[in-house]
């Protein structure tokens, strides 16, 4: 490798980055906007129990929880309505009663409730659902009777504390920071290749493994450098710091290899931008099933940001260690391989 041609590109590279006036701006002031969103977002949860109920025939003492301070109960017509809404989120837990609940406690029996609880759920609300389930059976009939309870998680079961809406959405910012240097880079590209700076630089003494890797320097610089200062400022290394910095530098690594095969792939900067916020919206999607646990289904783990977003999400919120996460290293670092080796193969016929 010629040390020599690399730093030469590299500072005509940023020179170039710093003319274009749209994506400096995006990259420069972009960061301080993702920090504004993160502090501005609420930093605590909301205590309030918000129960879905479904019961076919109302306890009474069920009913009189209905409107009390410090809860929010909706009854519901459906259990698929209710088993909908708490995989949203929109509860937090939903309670199914059987339709002669009273009269088999009546008989001495033991009525099966069924509970719900969205993916986000901690091990404190599944405690305090059932025993509340016990308090009102109590109330409901002036003695302490015994039931069985079937409880299921809907959608991936994460323990662990509750999360801030803040806290949720910092694997999403930082994913996005990385993903905005798709366009940053392939915009680069494509400029030259418009120009025919590229042609003209591959003339000269300079190597093609030169080229990639003054490119490689400039678009992992640019993405991991960023996603590097905002963990660091959320708190995003208090955790696994290892973990999350290997994640960051494999998604950055990703981004470079995307960047290379969009712009071998467009014809010209305008080509390049609008294929771009594609690619950004496609691979943003999952970083919103991490915010919002459950609002995704398992098809989003087609896409390989999937493995990116959910590796941060994970260790940062929920303290996940390397035997958590080592799969979905595997496999990121397994496609940051693939789109890397096609993204030159794709740029050196380009070229030629």
């Amino acid at each position: 490798m010629n040390a020599r041609a690399v730093r030469a590109l590299l500072k005509k590279d940023l020179r170039l980055f710093v003319s274009n006036r749209f994506y400096f701006l995006i990259t420069a002031v972009g960061l301080v906007f993702y920090l504004g969103v993160y502090f501005m977002l609420p930093r605590t949860i909301d205590e309030k129990l918000k129960l879905a109920l479904y019961a076919p025939v109302l306890p009474p003492a069920f009913g009189q929880l209905i409107g009390q301070p410090g809860t929010d109960i909706q009854v519901f017509d459906s259990v698929d309505e209710l088993k909908l809404s708490v995989q949203h989120g929109d509860y937090q837990a939903g309670v199914v009663l059987p339709p002669d609940i009273a009269g088999v406690w009546a008989a001495g029996g033991k009525p099966e409730i069924t509970i719900y609880y969205p993916a986000s759920s901690p091990p404190e609300i599944r405690q305090a659902v059932a025993t509340l389930v016990k308090e009102l059976a109590y109330a409901q009939t002036g003695q302490s009777l015994d039931f069985r309870t079937t409880e299921e998680v809907l959608g991936p079961d994460l323990l662990g504390a509750q999360i801030a809406l803040r806290d949720r959405m910092r694997p999403l910012l930082a994913v996005f920071i990385l993903l905005v240097e798709i366009m940053s880079l392939a915009s680069l590209i494509s400029v030259e290749i418009d120009q025919g700076t590229a042609r003209a630089i591959m003339v000269t003494p300079m190597r093609v493994r030169d080229f990639f890797v003054a490119k490689g320097i400039l678009g992992v610089g640019l993405a991991f450098g960023q996603a590097l200062i905002f963990m660091a400022l959320v708190g995003g290394f208090t955790h696994q710091p290892l973990i999350v910095l290997i994640t960051l530098l494999l998604g950055s690594f990703m981004v470079v290899g995307i960047g290379f095969l969009l712009a071998s792939l467009a014809r010209d900067v305008t080509v390049v931008t609008g294929w771009g916020i594609l690619v950004l919206i496609v691979l943003s999607i999952p970083g919103f099933g991490a915010a919002i646990p459950g609002l995704l289904a398992g098809w989003a783990k087609i896409i390989p940001s999937y493995y990116l977003t959910d590796t941060v999400s994970r260790v940062v919120n929920y303290r996940a260690g390397w035997t958590d996460v080592g799969l979905n290293l595997a496999i990121l670092a397994a496609f940051t391989a693939v789109v890397i080796a096609l993204g030159q193969f794709s740029l050196r016929r380009r070229y030629q």
